[in-house]
């Protein structure tokens, strides 16, 4: 069983005096078939955990340590990481002009499984995914992000997270200029993706309006780069009511 483990994570950015500490101490674990939830205000360090998973290089880990499957994530470059079975659906993902939808989903798929998936196979797979977002099939053509709405941005990475497959996927404001329609879709794949019972989800979201339809296991406030609180759908529920306030008090 898949297993993420975050263990006294410490992140910083910046050089010489100009160094500033993000993360201060972060433990976490999500492992298959479980939907974790991190909440939090603008600047807490959700986004930063995210991308220092992911290994961008702008974030430098000064201490702890983050396993999948006990293997060191940290050790891996960054194509090592989505190869071992760690997906990031970033909050703004760039455009790529030339390369399209297709040609991008195919190489991604050959780099996790090892091996050219046939063309024929691969098609029917993609317009499967394809039709349980309601995603015009012309998509596929297009150059990868250019052009596209916040909506269509969003679709296309829960595309990329059915067709992947990873082990454990990090969703950093998927909700982010979503109308209801798109949400609802983008939730209903999401839903797919974890119902496998074999894949762990970790939702980063400053709202809970997501969370109406992507049910978390468990809720984590971050507030000064640490987890502040835990508990369970409740206290999605009393964010929504009371804010963040308390919990930003809490993580000074």
């Amino acid at each position: 069983m898949a297993t993420l483990e975050i263990r006294d994570l410490h992140v910083s950015v910046g050089d010489g005096e100009e160094t500033k500490e993000i993360l201060r101490g972060v433990d976490l674990t999500v492992k298959a078939g479980e939907t974790h939830a991190i909440m939090g205000p603008n600047g807490s360090g959700k986004s930063t955990l995210a991308y220092a998973i992911a290994g961008h290089p702008k974030y430098t880990i000064t201490s702890g340590s983050v396993t999948l499957d006990g293997e060191d994530v940290l050790e891996m470059s960054v194509d090592e990481r989505a190869r071992a079975g760690l997906f990031l659906a970033m909050q703004y993902p760039v455009e790529v002009p030339g390369v399209s939808v297709s040609n991008f989903l195919r190489s991604a798929v050959t780099a996790v499984r090892g091996e050219a998936p046939k063309l024929r196979e691969f098609s029917k797979e993609m317009k499967a995914a394809m039709d349980a977002l309601s995603i015009d099939p012309a998509f596929a053509q297009r150059s990868l992000n250019e052009g596209f709405s916040g909506g269509e941005k969003k679709r296309h990475e829960i595309l990329q997270l059915e067709m992947l497959k990873p082990k454990i996927a990090v969703l950093d404001e998927t909700d982010s200029g979503l109308d209801v329609d798109a949400l609802k879709v983008v939730s209903e794949g999401v839903n797919r993706f974890s119902g496998t019972g074999d894949t762990g989800v970790l939702l980063i979201t400053h709202y809970t309006r997501i969370l109406r339809y992507v049910k978390p296991d468990f809720v984590h406030v971050f507030a000064g780069g640490r987890v502040v609180a835990q508990g369970g759908p409740e206290l999605a529920e009393e964010l929504e009511n009371e804010g963040y306030e308390k919990y930003v008090k809490a993580g000074v």
